[in-house]
């Protein structure tokens, strides 16, 4: 069905509807019109890295982990199967009569906002620092979601419109100041991507004001950018009881009416809260009016016709069972997502492991046996969880013995929990002194970082204050660093973490429900770790300005001027790449690429551009295109990188973009900076342009 076809259908039904039927059409919970053969509607679905809050679904390692994979295809073969499981449910549960919260085929998926402080809790939902990565994944993950049918397979949401990353703890009152420039270099082309190529069928409003107006009743962002410059044609949704901090905590206005006039005003149709419960209240003050109503109600319908739930023609998906959920499969896809999404930041030679030469392996830790540490925030229910522990006694059995001690509590808890942080030392340190090597999980969970509300932890609302593993995981990790036997150590986290001991260190994010068997094949070399880093993994916060200051001075890889712990773009292999030939030409930039080790392997090829000629250029380099390749052994491979438009433009202080003349390109497995070159002991190719 086409937009023009659904718009025209959607004027017509919201025509034959008295005013209280399209005002009863603009909350999350829409009522049912029987008259009219319009079912109920909850609009609040789930879908961050599978199919969350409904159920049994299939759970995806988490989306920062999904963006180490810095694959684009595979982001969509995610996509498509996560809109598979969605459909099979909604399919299932519509015909049972289920109309409930997450039943819904309207997703409020991706989170496309820049992670631009380490801090940030719900950096874990996000692909990452970079706008370029976060756009080219974005893209692909809601194309998979909304499909290439005649109908919507499901309606992606971009989330949250727009400059939204922190503090938690003060979202519904904290104005986002933030320059012309770095709304259009850093915030925005994100959402632009999402709506321009992408289509995307829905934008969130964020909770915060960005300079001085609420993003869900933005001028500049809903009625100038958004809809005038960009041409959006779906729906907008406010984020959850956002309206109400209209008057409640950012005092630009004074009532419930006034906080739906201006939403509504500006082109926010869907409330996710209350407050449009006022509409026709505001009307009678003469706040609102019936048009835009209809407006809001128009839009609305024309999403429900767009995915097949409205009329008599329905949806090509409609077929879709619900056998297609939760299958082998999709967990084989999940565990070959969580195999990339890895990225081994330290290996003095110890990694890969010879199972035929270990009699005995310890795993210790707070997240050895977790499936909390799996999930991340946003998640689904799976039935194939495969702990840490579990996937290492996988490999082992009947080959070795595995020891297994908890080692500390995750964090240490309020003083009325009678359980020390230090209970369980003992019993680690006799394990890392009877077995050959240890393997030694720590790191967070979604109960310490994530959205406020959703966590109780010493922290602030789900941020983090430093960089630091709680106490009682430092003091595991000294004890069993002290008995001198070789240990490695694997994070479970959505963000940086400054950790630096052990024989290696493996970051594996939150990697869903195939987490462990995925941990054990990169431990044991069934599979070359291949993630590289969606963010900076710095040393200390000190390195970094104030949490609530949103200028891009000194953060992320683009404008920091200090050294980092781990660059972003880095990554170990057990292999080596070796790289020659490149060259650039008419917008394409080729490299030839050798796996020169002996080992089968995925590389990430990354090409990077520095702007010569501009004095407001990014300062030190921007991302501009990747490619993950397999090469095996030995294998030769020309790859080619297309590179856009807009990676030849910088930004002004006004925020035009202006072509620039002279640049330099870098291709190689990481970004260009001396960090990334000591590391990896490769530096990247270097090519001058002009234009």
């Amino acid at each position: 069905m086409t937009r023009e076809k659904a718009k025209r259908l959607a004027r017509e039904l919201v025509g034959k509807m008295t005013l209280d039927e399209k005002a009863s059409q603009l909350t999350y919970k829409a009522a049912a019109i029987p008259r009219l053969n319009v079912p109920a509607y909850n609009w609040w679905n789930e879908a961050l890295h599978g199919v969350a809050r409904a159920g049994t679904a299939t759970v995806f390692p988490q989306a920062i982990g999904m963006a180490a994979a810095f694959d684009d295809a595979l982001m969509e073969t995610i996509g498509d199967t996560v809109s598979t499981e969605a459909r099979a449910k909604y399919n299932m549960q519509s015909e049972l009569g289920d109309r409930d919260i997450y039943k819904g085929l309207s997703v409020w998926s991706p989170n496309i906002n820049i992670f631009r402080d380490p801090r940030w809790g719900r950096g874990q939902e996000t692909y990452g620092e970079d706008p370029y990565l976060t756009s080219r994944l974005g893209v692909a993950f809601v194309k998979g979601l909304q499909g290439g049918g005649d109908t919507l397979k499901l309606a992606a949401c971009a989330k949250h419109y727009a400059v939204h990353s922190g503090p938690e703890a003060g979202r519904h009152s904290f104005d986002a100041i933030a320059t012309k420039k770095d709304m259009r270099e850093t915030y925005l082309p994100a959402f632009e991507a999402l709506v321009k190529e992408a289509k995307v069928e829905s934008v969130m409003g964020a909770y915060n004001r960005v300079n001085g107006e609420p993003a869900c009743g933005s001028k500049v962002l809903l009625k100038d950018i958004l809809r005038g410059e960009w041409g959006f044609e779906g729906h907008v949704v406010s984020d959850c009881w956002a309206i109400l901090d209209f008057h409640m905590n950012h005092k630009v206005t004074m009532t419930a009416t006034q906080s739906a006039a201006l939403a509504m005003k500006y082109g926010c149709d869907l409330n996710c809260g209350v407050v449009y419960l006022q509409v026709l209240a505001a009307m009678q003050e003469g706040l609102v009016t019936e048009a835009q109503i209809t407006t809001a109600c128009e839009r609305l319908m024309t999403t429900r016709y767009l995915l097949g739930t409205l009329g008599d023609e329905g949806s090509e998906y409609d077929s879709i069972s619900y056998d297609q959920c939760d299958t082998a499969e999709n967990d084989a896809l999940s565990r070959t997502v969580a195999e990339k999404c890895m990225v081994l930041l330290k290996n003095d030679g110890i990694l890969p492991l010879d199972l035929n030469k270990i009699a005995s392996v310890g795993v210790i830790g707070p997240n050895a046996d977790s499936v909390d540490c799996l999930k991340g925030n946003y998640f689904g229910t799976s039935s194939r969880y495969v702990t840490f522990l579990s996937g290492i006694r996988a490999a082992f059995k009947g080959k070795a013995r595995v020891f297994y001690s908890q080692g500390s509590h995750l964090y240490k808890k309020g003083a009325s929990d009678l359980a020390l942080p230090d209970d369980r030392i003992a019993e680690a340190v006799a394990v890392a002194r009877r077995c050959d090597v240890t393997i030694l999980c720590l790191g967070l969970d979604a109960t310490l970082e994530g959205e406020e509300g959703d966590v109780g932890n010493e922290y602030s609302s789900g941020d983090k204050k430093d960089l630091n593993l709680p106490q009682g995981q430092r003091n595991l990790l000294d004890a069993v660093l002290k008995t001198g036997m070789p240990v490695v150590v694997v994070l479970s986290s959505g963000s940086a973490l400054a950790v630096e001991g052990g024989n290696a260190l493996l970051q594996a994010w939150y990697p869903g429900q195939a987490g462990g068997t995925a941990l054990a094949d990169i431990l044991f070399g069934r599979v070359s770790p291949s993630g590289r880093l969606p963010v900076t993994f710095y040393k200390s916060v000190d390195d970094l300005p104030e949490f609530t200051d949103y200028s891009m001075r000194y953060r992320t890889y683009r404008y920091f001027t200090g050294e980092a712990l781990y660059p972003f773009g880095y990554g170990l292999s057990y292999t080596k790449f070796e790289y020659s030939g490149a060259a650039y030409q008419n917008g394409e930039l080729s490299v030839t690429v050798k796996n020169a080790g002996k080992i089968d392997a995925d590389e990430v090829v990354q090409a990077y551009i520095k702007d010569l000629s501009a004095p407001f250029a990014v300062v030190n380099h921007s991302l501009c295109a990747f490619k993950r390749i397999a090469l095996k052994a030995g294998e030769t491979r020309k790859v080619a990188l297309p590179i856009g438009k807009k990676a030849f433009q910088s930004i002004d202080e006004d925020g035009k973009p202006v072509r620039g003349k002279r640049f330099t390109l870098y291709v190689g497995g990481s970004q260009p900076d001396a960090r990334s070159v000591a590391l990896m002991g490769q530096k990247p190719l270097e090519i001058s342009v002009e234009i």
